[in-house]
């Protein structure tokens, strides 16, 4: 039973997964009661990045349905968040530090007030990036 029925809401491409994506869920974990886990489709993830996934879709989101930390994991099929809201009609959501005071994020901030939703940023793992270990492999594995 949720103790505040606490329904937070967190999403990530997920693409090869190191301590920065676990660290993130953790963090929501402990700022909620039942954690949902938004998993961007390839087709989302190439819009999003200009690039298609390392890992497919189905290895990734099941792998974040298997952290203890994960309540629920589903596809995002759309990068926007209102339309996340209105189907899993969640009371918190997640995003890393670094997209604080950017344009979009203000936006969603006011729009989520408006709905009573708060925005929690946790800090950014810069020590590991799935950016940086893309590099690495496109590095040394063209």
């Amino acid at each position: 039973m949720m103790k505040n029925n606490h329904i937070g809401y967190t999403t990530g491409i997920f693409d090869l997964f190191h301590i920065g994506h676990l660290n993130i869920l953790k963090r929501a974990k402990l700022n909620c009661d039942y954690l949902v886990v938004g998993v961007s489709t390839d087709e989302l993830a190439l819009k999003l990045k200009g690039r298609s996934p390392v890992i497919p879709f189905d290895e990734r989101i099941e792998i974040v349905k298997s952290i203890k930390y994960v309540d629920r994991a589903v596809p995002e099929l759309t990068a926007d968040k209102l339309e996340a809201w209105r189907d899993l009609h969640f009371n918190v959501i997640f995003k890393g530090d670094d997209w604080k005071g950017t344009v979009t994020w203000n936006q969603l901030e006011k729009d989520f007030n408006a709905v009573g939703v708060n925005v929690i940023y946790f800090p950014y793992t810069t020590t590991t990036s799935s950016t940086t270990l893309r590099g690495f492999l496109d590095k040394y594995h063209p």
